[in-house]
């Protein structure tokens, strides 16, 4: 199978699903519960598998568990996914996360990423999903970093490709308004010019 049609199947495969598992870590050979000694949970149409037995999907979903970190993700996602390079949905909202994984960053083609109901402190954490070319649907509502003045715009000034932003659609009016509020609010860094004494 080409490259183009495994893309065009994966799209429309089902999400391996690992939600409400009481997963607490991504690393194997971990207790309590890690994700790779767990099942997922079975839908409505079967998650296909290649013939290694790994899944074919490109979205993996491990949301409503009790994640505080993303360590070993890479390897947990080569164990499962047939094409971990491939993953473009990602759902951790509902764990308790306290910053945004730079592992994160290395998925490329990740275009819907959910990080709602989490413990992200530093709105600075939005900066490293920057890197994400595909990335169009983000969501971080139900953080503390949602009570900082100016969230929205924020994000939108730093990620102005996203059309969907905690579930709501990215207007041309909201990026006006992000624009104004990046230039009354985040002063260009001052190139220092040395001027030699005459």
């Amino acid at each position: 199978m080409n490259k183009r049609s495994y893309m065009n199947t994966s799209v429309q495969e089902p999400p391996l699903d690992y939600s409400f598992r009481s997963i607490h870590v991504t690393q194997a050979h971990s207790v309590p519960t890690d994700l790779l000694s767990e099942e997922p949970r079975t839908g409505l149409r079967p998650v296909r598998h290649a013939k290694s037995g790994k899944s074919m999907t490109q979205s993996l979903w491990l949301n409503n568990n009790v994640l505080t970190d993303l360590r070993d993700f890479n390897h947990a996602v080569s164990q499962l996914l047939e094409h971990p390079e491939n993953l473009a949905w990602i759902d951790l909202s509902f764990n308790d996360l306290t910053s945004i994984d730079p592992v994160l960053t290395t998925f490329f083609n990740l275009s819907v990423l959910y990080l709602h109901g989490n413990s992200i402190q530093r709105l600075g954490e939005v900066n490293k999903l920057a890197v994400l070319p595909r990335l169009r649907s983000l969501t971080l509502h139900g953080n503390p970093i949602e009570e900082e003045k100016g969230y929205r715009q924020y994000v939108l000034c730093t990620l102005p490709h996203i059309t969907t932003f905690d579930f709501s659609g990215v207007t041309k009016a909201d990026r006006t308004t992000a624009e104004v509020w990046k230039r009354m609010n985040i002063k260009p860094k001052k190139v220092r010019i040395k001027h030699n004494a005459l």
